[in-house]
């Protein structure tokens, strides 16, 4: 584009004008990435109609795009730039990438602003570059040669970059330099992995090696600035190091073992360890708990997340342990008791050969609806806009809910939907999507989502938000301590034997079916219910927000009522729901108006006589 155009371009969406070197970049003959299509090349500028003439691939040549509604989605790439290398330097770049790794990324670095780049920055790159799978295998052996390379500079934390040395040093030296001068024990560790990783014969710090491991001992022992996975980890890198001096590391103060004894809350101190070491700590619980490892484990898998779920399922089948792993998913399935993040490697692996006999008896209507609980509780408490993968998982997999729901009956499979239809951890389009799959199964669950709309557009709940704040607590509470004590009283009752004869079972049955009930009811409210600060109330007619004086005609007697949200009602108070018959008499009425009310089966007429607001009271 020419300097008229774009002149044009930005007199006619003054809002560009921030934007004009991006605009001045889209030249013929330029490298560009867009947000959805990918890579390619601007061929023209046709400016008898404003538009970009861009080649994507093969199949999308001579693309015609609108610089005004591409200009937040297209970047238009430096010739310096690894992906346009790609193809203005094939066989160069092609050579690095197999004989010459680390070289490549010093090359981005190379023309990286500062020289620097973040972990996420390069990552993003090489997934363009080489593939969204092929890149992470090679991107892991890459790091490996990157620690080493006297040229780039490592980060030691994940949110520090990637920078460029300004001239070549051994990173043993840069390191041990850094370990010596940081006072923070953390860090301290850190660096010494780093050293472990460097130094796989321990030659170039051989001589140092004493003094690291008594600095490293010290900083392990201050047990203020450190939590017991930060201890351990620096256990374990001590020990690592120390192997090199002493012929039996396990006997150095602190030991793992002693550690792991002093800790509380195991399950806390598996979720804080780096991943790498999670098959290291399971070792070390089977070393620690030698009769009741099993159980240990067992445990910690049921609260656990992540990785740490893979990991100690593999650990128990690895250990002969699968006939106990699989009684116990069993168990916890039948007592409602699994969570999000098993459900999800359970739904991952039912296809595999290694885990499909130990998880293809849990897939089940039942399973689904824990997924369900699973996702709506982790939506209902998380921080931020995160995303919950089991939600994503069940979303991707496109015959997932097919399988889950065979065998269903009808009126469970509607329960499901019913179910799916209040989740909080799906956006409306995902529902919509999930929805087509069950009505795939069950077309009778077509009505049942024709009706939630219908009654998402009548039935919205007026509600204040000190009321709001109150339901929610309530149902933060059911799902919280109710249910989950509801739970383990029938877990408790069902070990007492018969379950016909066994009242205390059929007791806690009961009072589940209570608490499930008012669960689907408070989230039905919830995903009515709109906030309101009764400020749109005012003098002239009655409204929700409104304070009105009416007269009883027949005894001239007095009543004074305030008209507020749906879960405001207070008749001690003479504060009345909007949804009261006799709110809804008053609502839209003015002074001096007359309106009949039923009292006890008697016609009465009622005058209004002044109307307030409620937030001038």
């Amino acid at each position: 584009m020419n300097e008229e155009a774009i002149d044009s371009i930005i007199e006619s969406n003054p809002r560009l004008r921030g934007a004009r070197h991006k605009l001045e970049a889209m030249q013929p003959g330029a490298y560009c990435i867009h947000r959805s299509w990918g890579f390619g090349q601007i061929k023209d500028y046709r400016q008898s109609d404003n538009k970009l003439i861009i080649d994507f691939d093969e199949d999308r040549k001579d693309h015609a795009m609108d610089p005004i509604f591409c200009v937040d989605k297209l970047e238009v790439l430096a010739p310096t730039n690894v992906l346009v290398r790609q193809y203005t330097e094939a066989d160069h770049i092609k050579d690095l990438i197999k004989n010459k790794p680390a070289d490549l990324i010093v090359e981005m670095l190379t023309h990286a602003p500062d020289k620097a780049a973040t972990t996420g920055e390069i990552e993003r790159a090489l997934a363009k570059l080489l593939g969204p799978t092929k890149y992470k295998r090679w991107w892991t052996a890459t790091k490996k040669l990157l620690i080493k390379d006297p040229r780039v500079a490592t980060p030691i934390k994940k949110t520090d970059p990637y920078l460029l040395r300004e001239e070549p040093l051994k990173p043993e030296e840069e390191i041990l330099e850094e370990f010596y001068e940081t006072k923070k024990p953390k860090e301290k560790i850190l660096l010494a992995e780093k050293l472990y990783q460097l130094s796989e014969n321990a030659e170039e710090i051989r001589e140092e090696l004493p003094k690291i491991l008594e600095t490293l001992t010290e900083a392990i022992q201050n047990t203020q600035r450190l939590n017991q996975a930060d201890r351990l980890h620096g256990v374990w890198v001590r020990n690592d190091l120390g192997r090199h001096l002493h012929e039996d590391v396990e006997t150095l103060i602190p030991t793992s073992r002693s550690i792991v004894e002093e800790t509380e809350n195991l399950a806390l101190l598996a979720e804080e360890l780096p991943s790498a070491y999670h098959k290291r700590f399971l070792d070390l619980i089977a070393r620690t708990y030698t009769n009741d490892w099993e159980e240990v484990v067992l445990d910690l898998l049921k609260n656990s997340s992540g990785k740490f779920v893979s990991e100690s399922m593999s650990f128990l089948i690895d250990r002969d342990s699968e006939p106990r792993l699989k009684k116990t998913l069993e168990q916890w399935l039948d007592e409602q008791s699994l969570k999000g993040p098993v459900i999800h490697w359970i739904l991952k692996n039912r296809n595999s050969k290694k885990f499909k006999g130990l998880v293809e008896s849990l897939i089940s209507p039942r399973l689904l609806s824990l997924a369900l609980y699973a996702i709506d509780y982790e939506a209902l408490h998380m921080v931020g806009s995160r995303r919950i993968p089991l939600a994503d998982f069940l979303s991707d997999d496109a015959g997932l809910i097919a399988e889950l729901l065979e065998g269903a009956s009808n009126e469970t499979a509607r329960d499901l939907a019913q179910t799916l239809m209040l989740n909080q951890g799906f956006e409306e389009l995902t529902k919509k999507s999930l929805m087509a799959r069950f009505i795939k199964c069950f077309s009778n669950i077509q009505s049942l989502l024709e009706s939630n709309t219908q009654q998402k557009e009548d039935e919205k709940l007026i509600v204040s938000k000190e009321s709001l704040e109150y339901r929610k607590k309530e149902y933060e509470e059911l799902i919280n301590v109710k249910i989950p004590e509801n739970k383990e009283a029938i877990a408790v009752a069902r070990e007492h034997g018969d379950l016909k004869e066994n009242s205390e079972y059929k007791m806690a049955r009961q009072d589940q079916d209570m608490l499930l009930a008012r669960k689907s009811q408070l989230e039905i409210e919830l995903a009515k219910a709109t906030v309101t600060d009764f400020k749109e109330a005012t003098n002239d007619v009655i409204s929700i927000g409104s304070v009105v004086e009416v007269i009883e005609d027949s005894s001239g007697e007095l009543h004074r009522y305030a008209i507020l949200g749906a879960w405001d009602s207070n008749p001690e108070k003479n504060i009345l729901s909007y949804q009261t018959p006799l709110a809804q008499s008053l609502l839209g009425q003015k002074v001096d108006s007359t309106v009949m009310l039923d009292i006890d089966g008697t016609q009465e007429s009622w005058t209004v006589k002044t109307i307030t607001r409620w937030l001038d009271q």
